[in-house]
C-alpha cells in the first residue's frame, strides 16, 4: 500500500537555532521580544557581510558545551508516530541568503543534526533544497507560504514570519494554521 507523503521543514518548525542568539549578541539593542515582531533579515539590512563573517562557520544547531540543540516541545515524539503511517521527508535550505561560499557548512550541520535526533528517518530522506515548490506532497508543513504550494494539505506553523495572516487569507489558500507540534498530530489523526 502506497504511503502518503510528509514534507516537514527544519528551521523555526523542527528547531529554532542559535540565528537569534547570534543576531542579539551582534546588533546588541534587541531581544527576543523584537524578533518575535521583526522580520531577522530587516535587522541586518546593511550589516549582512560583517554578521557573515563573524558567525558564517558557528553551528546554529549546538550549545555553547556542543551539544544539540533540543527540537521544538513534542516534535520528536510526534514525528516518530507519524513516520509509522506516513513517508517522512524533511525538506530544509541550506543556503543562507544566497551565500553558497558557506553552504557546505550549513549543509553538514543540518545533516548532522537530523541524523542525531531522527535517527529512525532514512537520510535519504533529509532533502537540502532552497526551492521547495519543485516537489509536491501529500502533506506540507512549513512557516512559509510559498513553500507549501505544491503540498495537497498545506499546514502553516506559526512564526513571525507569518503571524499577522489572516484565517480568511489561510482559508483562501487552503491552509490550515498550527501552532506546536500536537497541533500537528491533532490535524493529521482528525483529517486522515
Amino acid at each position: 500500500m502506497h504511503k502518503k507523503t510528509i514534507m516537514i521543514d527544519m528551521d523555526e518548525v523542527i528547531v529554532v537555532g542559535k540565528f537569534s542568539e547570534f543576531l542579539i549578541e551582534f546588533l546588541g539593542e534587541v531581544n527576543f521580544d523584537n524578533l518575535k515582531t521583526q522580520n531577522r533579515q530587516d535587522l541586518l539590512k546593511g550589516k549582512e557581510e560583517k554578521f557573515k563573517k563573524k558567525y558564517k562557520y558557528k553551528n546554529l544547531y549546538k550549545d555553547i558545551n556542543d551539544n544539540y540543540i533540543k527540537p521544538l516541545p513534542n516534535c520528536v515524539d510526534v514525528i516518530t508516530r507519524l513516520s509509522q503511517e506516513y513517508e517522512v521527508y524533511i525538506v530544509t535550505s541550506y543556503i543562507w541568503n544566497g551565500d553558497v561560499i558557506d553552504a557546505a557548512t550549513n549543509l553538514k550541520n543540518k545533516y548532522d543534526y537530523l541524523s542525531y535526533w531522527f535517527p529512525f528517518i532514512d537520510p535519504n530522506k533529509f532533502i537540502f533544497m532552497a526551492d521547495k515548490t519543485k516537489i509536491k506532497f501529500d502533506i506540507g508543513i512549513d512557516d512559509r507560504v510559498s513553500n507549501l504550494k505544491n503540498c495537497k494539505q498545506k499546514l502553516l506553523f506559526t512564526e513571525f514570519r507569518n503571524k499577522n495572516l489572516t484565517q480568511e487569507e489561510l482559508k483562501n489558500n487552503d491552509i490550515i494554521r498550527v501552532n506546536d507540534w500536537l497541533d500537528v498530530e491533532k490535524f493529521i489523526l482528525n483529517y486522515n
